[in-house]
């Protein structure tokens, strides 16, 4: 820990860690030195000048090095001829810091007299009236005249587009850098930047599509005038007209922190509709960052589309009904069934939801399934990281190893977070068949083929035993096994190792191998049960690891479960979306029940579809990927026919009989805190509770931090895993199914892509642009060996469903390997033998990130 240094500013007396800058340790005393390019994430610049303050610093004697003090001794402080800025000077001991003497106030008075002459003056039609920093800080630091004449200001390009998703007003940029930075620095994404000089300056896209990345929302987050603004938000509200709620991101494992902000609208027939979705700042979740999946695909919670009221089949069509005539018929449906009732669960549903599923399949005697590829919960919760894990305190004491996983795809801020620890000095590892966005920042990379992801990590943990005779002569090692060696002796050595593994080509069994073979190395290297130290699991939903902790488990054999059912609750699932094949599988005479938001292709073959609520109309809570438990608000009026699942759940557990809790989330998480120990004291109560974060943004002043929201409704509970409890950690060696490529040579892999084509993006449009077309991916020897060229149509099967898609070459493809996206109709569960025939041409469409 850096030594403390005190110093003064503003005559208060002030302490902070040696290097800290003086804008810094004036925030947090509540010191305010104004900023526009400074931002407390990012490197200082220096080049907006606003934080100017007069620096005094305690003299020596130059013969003796001594102090030099008064006459009543204290230290005697020599001010500099110039002011000086705060945001690029560390703060040392003695030091006198005044931002409060005529110097300063003048100076400040010009910095924003020469800001306001290139700049437009429309704050009454500017989306950031109400939260922007210029405008702040000119009603504080401004003068009332102005010595420049209107008429001679420049007026340059407005509503330019810089993609799909972020619009640039030109004359309203003060070229404070904080968007190129943020792209640059933190991201490593530089796909805008600066183009010309002087006064032509200005903020251009390099990338095509235009700003191509899955973070540009934060950048208007981080914007302190209207330059940068959402295409969904732009002229849509004023702040102050607007209300906010606090939520939960349920597109990935990450648990991303978010505000919902919403209005009442004449246009809305009165309704409470939501504007925009903010990040709420959680420095051991999200920072305050969010992706943009999770600030623009919340449309699909207002969509038109929505189910709207309970519907029963009556002479085989789907009819409406009332919510009484509909619960009879599902409680009629499960009371035949008995035992054999399956229900089947979606990663979306929350804690409470997942619970009343599972107690209402217990009360059934039947049994319940989560509906998922990936394998592994059961690990986390014995080996997962430890309480007091946070990827900001990484650095080279920590290795970090991230395998069979597109992170930026999987968990676009985990990747983000990897990164940045990497940057700090955290031994980065990248274990994966093919590069991905995180190899340029890794210490070391290993490939393999797939279907040996377990196998390679199993091999990790052999390097390591004194028994294998080959390890004795280094020379005689091939160049994989010296990597492996290598890399199985820096994870040994480290202080801390954290292993993340995500979905790269893995089906159920090859997930479950390779979550035991990772559990079995943090074992080996004893690096379980500690803070920065554990297992994380890439899911491909918000609240899979949820469903692990509630007792529900993924099958091996969909099909086979869903011919032996005679009832099926499908809840939050579409397994008929996702895989066709599995339509022949279930029974005609069967009794299908789908709770969902929409008529999905699993609800278009039910007998009985129940209107559920999304997460902005309800409250509930969320366990991520880092089992952190994390609680969401409602944030508008619930749809007058829709119920929360949980609700649901237990209506019609009462009409079977079984004791269930309906009235509210909260009483569903006591049964959960009583039942489940590793949930045993947690409620609502504790959720909200919050603490002091640094650095302080969201706050009034919105020039320091930006416009993200300060936490105060909630950080979250983590979770300590049996390992940090002392509990022996199981090991065993799981071994995976043999694949085998089809008779074109070619194995089809499942990948995932962060905008995919699900129920929760597909609604909102905006996003559409950058929503890939269906297509699969191949290696170029292998598109030449089989005639097909890049753009060609292709005829998809697999397991009898056929999709057509276009073909795409990557010499990144492993030969032998076909890439197709989850979510593309396609029934892919993992590696599979796939069959392909070329047809016409099909136009090639630019994809996201």
């Amino acid at each position: 820990m850096k030594p403390l240094v005190k110093l003064k500013i503003d005559d208060q007396d002030v302490e902070a860690p040696e290097g800290t800058l003086i804008v810094d340790a004036a925030k947090k005393y509540g010191i305010d030195i104004p900023v526009f390019c400074y931002h407390p994430k990012m490197e200082p610049v220096g080049m907006c000048r606003m934080c100017l303050v007069d620096i005094g610093r305690p003299t020596r004697d130059r013969n003796t090095g001594d102090w030099v003090r008064e006459a009543d001794g204290s230290l005697k402080i020599q001010f500099g001829p110039k002011l000086e800025t705060a945001c690029t000077t560390p703060i040392s001991e003695g030091m006198v810091v005044q931002g409060l003497t005529d110097k300063v106030i003048a100076a400040r008075k010009d910095v924003i007299e020469f800001l306001l002459t290139s700049h437009p003056l429309d704050c009454p039609i500017c989306d950031k009236g109400g939260e922007c920093p210029l405008q702040n800080l000119t009603m504080q630091h401004g003068s009332g005249l102005s010595r420049y004449l209107y008429n001679e200001k420049s007026h340059l390009a407005k509503h330019v587009p810089l993609g799909e998703l972020i619009m640039l007003d030109r004359e309203r940029c003060i070229q404070c850098g904080r968007c190129v930075r943020f792209q640059d620095e933190i991201v490593d994404e530089p796909v805008i930047g600066f183009f010309q000089r002087g006064r032509s300056l200005e903020i251009v896209t390099f990338s095509e599509p235009g700003f191509d990345s899955y973070f540009s929302g934060n950048t208007t987050d981080i914007c302190p005038v209207g330059a940068l603004t959402t295409v969904d938000f732009r002229f849509e509200a004023r702040p102050w007209e607007m209300k906010s709620a606090a939520s939960i991101c349920t597109h990935c494992p990450v648990g991303c922190n978010l505000t919902v902000n919403v209005r009442r609208e004449a246009r809305a027939g009165g309704e409470t509709v939501i504007k925009r979705v903010m990040p709420r700042q959680n420095e051991k979740v999200n920072e305050i960052w969010i992706c943009d999946k999770g600030r623009f695909a919340y449309h699909f919670a207002q969509s038109k589309e929505r189910l709207s009221q309970p519907l029963v089949r009556k002479d085989g069509e789907l009819v409406p009904v009332d919510w009484k005539e509909a619960v009879e018929a599902v409680v009629a449906g499960f009371s035949k069934a008995g035992q054999d009732f399956l229900a089947l669960a979606g990663g979306r549903l929350s804690n409470e939801d997942l619970f009343n599923l599972e107690q209402l399949s217990k009360g059934l005697g039947g049994s319940s399934a989560l509906y998922s590829r990936m394998a592994g919960g059961d690990l986390m919760a014995k080996v997962g990281v430890a309480q007091g894990t946070d990827f900001g305190s990484m650095g080279p004491e920590t290795a970090i190893l991230v395998v069979a996983c597109d992170l930026h795809e999987e968990a676009p801020l985990w990747w983000l977070r990897v990164k940045l620890a990497a940057e700090r000095g955290a031994n980065l590892i990248v274990v994966n068949p093919r590069p991905t966005r995180l190899d340029k920042h890794a210490a070391r990379t290993l490939r393999y083929t797939y279907g040996a992801e377990s196998a390679t990590i199993l091999a990790m943990i052999n390097a390591l035993s004194a028994k294998r005779p080959d390890l004795a002569e280094p020379g005689s090692l091939s160049q994989e096994q010296q990597s492996i060696e290598e890399i199985a002796g820096l994870m040994a050595k480290s202080e801390n190792v954290v292993i993340i593994y995500g979905s790269e080509g893995t089906g159920f069994e090859t997930s479950q191998a390779l979550a035991q073979a990772c559990a079995n190395l943090l074992a080996v290297t004893k690096h379980a049960g500690r803070p920065n130290n554990g297992l994380m699991a890439a899911w491909s939903t918000g609240n899979t690891q949820g469903a692990w902790d509630m007792g529900m488990r993924p099958l091996k054999d969909y099909g086979e479960a869903f011919r032996s059912a005679k009832a099926i609750y499908a809840v939050a699932a579409d397994p008929l979306g996702d895989d066709p094949s599995l339509a022949e599988t279930l029974q005609t005479d069967g009794f299908l029940v789908v709770q969902e938001l929409f008529l999905t292709e699993t609800a278009k073959r039910a007998d009985v579809v129940l209107p559920a609520l999304s997460f902005a109309e309800r409250e509930g809570s969320y366990t991520n990927g880092a089992r952190r438990v994390q609680r969401f608000y409602p944030a508008v009026w619930p749809m007058a026919q829709g119920e929360a699942d949980y609700a649901i759940t237990a209506e019609i557990g009462r009409g079977l009989g079984i004791d269930m809790e309906g009235r509210g989330a909260s009483l569903v998480l006591a049964r959960i805190a009583a039942l489940i120990p590793d949930y045993s004291g947690i409620n609502f109560t504790r959720l909200s509770e919050v603490s002091e974060q640094w650095p302080l943004v969201g706050r009034k002043d919105v020039y320091y931090g930006g416009t993200t929201y300060e936490n105060s409704q909630g950080l979250g509970i983590e979770l300590a895993p049996a390992a940090q409890r002392g509990e022996p950690i199981p090991l065993s060696w799981i071994t995976p199914p043999e694949v085998k490529a089809g008779e074109n040579g070619l194995l089809a892999i499942p990948v995932t892509r962060l905008l995919d084509r699900g129920q929760t993006v597909l609604p909102s449009l905006l996003l559409h642009v950058r929503i890939p077309q269906p297509g699969v991916m191949l290696n170029p020897q292998d598109a030449e060996r089989l005639s097909i060229h890049e753009g060609d149509s292709l005829q998809v099967i697999l397991k009898g469903a056929a999709v057509t898609a276009a073909a795409h070459l990557d010499e990144n493809v492993p030969a032998g390997i076909l890439l197709a996206p989850r979510s593309m109709g396609l029934p892919i569960t993992g590696p599979e033998a796939v069959e392909l025939h070329v047809g016409e041409p099909a136009p090639v469409q630019a994809s996201g990130s």
